[in-house]
C-alpha cells in the first residue's frame, strides 16, 4: 500500500525522496524492520492475551526432563508470526505482483489449517488435533492451486540463461549501462516454463515436461500431469518436516530464520538480471518482489525468537510450524529453486526421516520378531538427543550451526557444477 502512495508522491507531486520506494532493497529493510518490531512490540501483548484466555500446551508425556514444566505455556504464537509477515507485506509489496499474490494465498491458507489444529487441540482438549486427513487434503488443495497458477498463469515467466549470456557478449552488459534495457528486453522475451534449478549439474537446469517426451511432439502441454504432483509433494514434505522440527525451543523458529536469509539471496540474484547472467541462472522477471515477503518472514521468525528461546515463554504451535514450513516450500517453487531443498532444508528432512525409519522398523521387527525395535531413543531426531541426556539448549544451538552450514552450501551449488 506505501508503495503505491509513495509511488504517487514520486511521480506526480515529485516530493524528494518519495523514489526511494522504487528501490526493493529499501522496501525490503523496512519489511524486516517493521516485522522485527510487530513480534517483538506485540508478541508480549499476544502471550499475556492467550495467558488469560487459558491458551496453554497440552503436553504429552514422553519423559523427557523439563517436559512438564512446559505444561501451559501459551500456545497458537504463531499468529503473531502470520501478522508479521502479511502486515509488512501489504506495505510495502506491489501487491499485483503474481508471486506477491501466491504467497499471500499461502500465509493465509496454512495459516488457517494450522489455527484449526490448534483451536481444536487447546479449546476442544484434544490432544490428537485434526484429522491427519483433514491435514492433508488441505495441503493437497493448496499445492493443486500453486502448481495451476505456476503452470497455466501468462505472468508468471522464465528467461534461458543462454539468451541472457548471448545478449550480454554482443550488448556490454553492465550494471551502469544497460541494466534496465536488458531487463526490458528479456522481461517482454520471456517465456512459459517448467523448468527448475538442479544442483551439480553442468546446464543447471531441468524441464519437468521431458518426463513426459514419451507421449510425443506436444508433450508439453500435459507436462502439469507431472509439475502439480510435484508441487504437492515438496508443499507436504517441507511443511510436515517443519511441524516435527516444532518440538523443542526455538528450533523450528530459529532454522526457518536460517532457511529464510539463504531464500532471500536467491530470490534478489533470480530477478535481477546481472547477477543471473554472472552466475548463469535463470532469470525470472518481477521474482525480486519476493525479497519483500522473505525479508518479512526472516523478520517475523528472527523476531519470534526473542520470545521462543529457551525456556520458551509462546509455542508457535501448528498456526506457525505448517505455515513455516509450507512457505518455504511454495517460495523455493516459484523461484524455481525447490531441489536446493533438499540441502536448504536439511534439518527439516533429518527430523522426518527419522520419523519415518522409527516406525518402519518398528513394524517389520514387530512382523519378523513379534515384539518391535527401535533405531533411535525416540523420534523426531531432537528427541533421541534429549533422551541422551544433551539439553535442549545444546541441541537447538548445535542444528543452528548445522543449518548454516547447510545454507552456505545451498548458496555454492549455484556456482559448482
Amino acid at each position: 500500500m506505501l508503495y503505491y502512495l509513495f509511488n504517487y508522491l514520486d511521480k506526480e507531486l515529485g516530493i524528494p525522496g518519495a523514489g526511494v520506494f522504487q528501490y526493493i532493497s529499501f522496501r525490503a529493510a523496512m519489511a524486516v524492520i517493521f516485522s522485527l518490531l510487530i513480534t517483538i512490540v506485540f508478541g508480549g501483548k499476544l502471550i499475556a492475551f492467550l495467558k488469560r484466555k487459558q491458551v496453554g500446551e497440552l503436553v504429552r508425556d514422553l519423559g523427557l526432563e523439563g517436559q512438564k514444566e512446559k505444561e501451559g505455556t501459551p500456545t497458537m504464537g504463531g499468529l503473531i508470526i502470520l501478522a508479521a509477515i502479511l502486515i509488512p507485506v501489504l506495505l510495502f509489496a506491489k501487491l499485483d505482483n503474481i508471486y506477491i499474490v501466491i504467497m499471500l494465498i499461502t500465509t493465509i491458507w496454512l495459516g488457517a489449517l494450522g489455527f484449526r489444529d490448534d483451536y481444536i487441540k487447546v479449546f476442544k482438549k484434544n490432544k490428537e488435533g485434526m484429522r491427519p486427513r483433514t491435514k492433508i487434503v488441505g495441503q493437497v488443495l493448496l499445492g493443486i492451486l500453486v502448481g495451476s497458477l505456476m503452470f497455466f498463469s501468462p505472468d508468471i515467466r522464465i528467461q534461458e540463461k543462454q539468451e541472457i549470456a548471448k545478449y550480454s557478449q554482443t550488448h556490454n552488459l553492465n550494471v551502469s549501462s544497460t541494466y534496465e534495457h536488458a531487463k526490458q528486453q528479456f522481461t517482454k522475451e520471456s517465456e512459459h516454463s517448467t523448468k527448475t534449478t538442479i544442483p551439480f549439474v553442468k546446464n543447471h537446469e531441468f524441464d519437468y515436461a521431458k518426463l513426459l517426451k514419451f507421449l510425443g511432439k506436444d508433450y508439453q502441454k500435459y507436462a502439469w500431469l507431472v509439475f502439480i504432483p510435484i508441487v504437492i509433494f515438496i508443499i507436504m514434505a517441507v511443511s510436515n518436516g517443519a511441524n516435527l522440527t516444532d518440538g523443542i525451543d526455538g528450533l523450528a523458529t530459529g532454522t526457518s530464520a536460517i532457511i529464510g536469509s539463504t531464500l532471500a539471496i536467491l530470490a534478489w540474484v533470480s530477478g535481477n538480471i546481472i547477477f543471473a547472467n554472472y552466475l548463469n541462472i535463470m532469470y525470472i522477471p518481477d521474482i525480486g518482489e519476493l525479497t519483500i515477503f522473505i525479508a518479512a518472514f526472516v523478520g517475523a521468525t528472527a523476531g519470534f525468537l526473542w520470545y521462543n528461546t529457551y525456556p520458551a515463554q509462546v509455542f508457535m504451535g501448528d498456526t506457525g510450524s505448517l505455515t513455516l514450513g509450507g512457505i518455504i516450500a511454495v517460495f523455493a517453487i516459484l523461484i524455481r529453486k525447490e531441489w536446493l531443498l533438499i540441502f536448504l532444508c536439511g534439518i527439516f528432512i533429518m527430523e522426518s526421516v527419522s520419523v519415518i525409519m522409527q516406525v518402519s522398523y518398528f513394524k517389520y521387527t514387530k512382523k519378523k520378531y513379534g515384539e518391535g525395535r527401535r533405531i533411535f531413543l525416540m523420534t523426531p531426531i531432537h528427541h533421541h538427543f534429549q533422551k541422551k541426556g544433551w539439553h535442549e539448549a545444546k541441541i537447538v544451538q548445535r542444528f543452528f550451526l548445522i543449518s548454516m552450514i547447510l545454507a552456505v552450501i545451498t548458496i555454492v551449488t549455484l556456482k559448482l557444477r
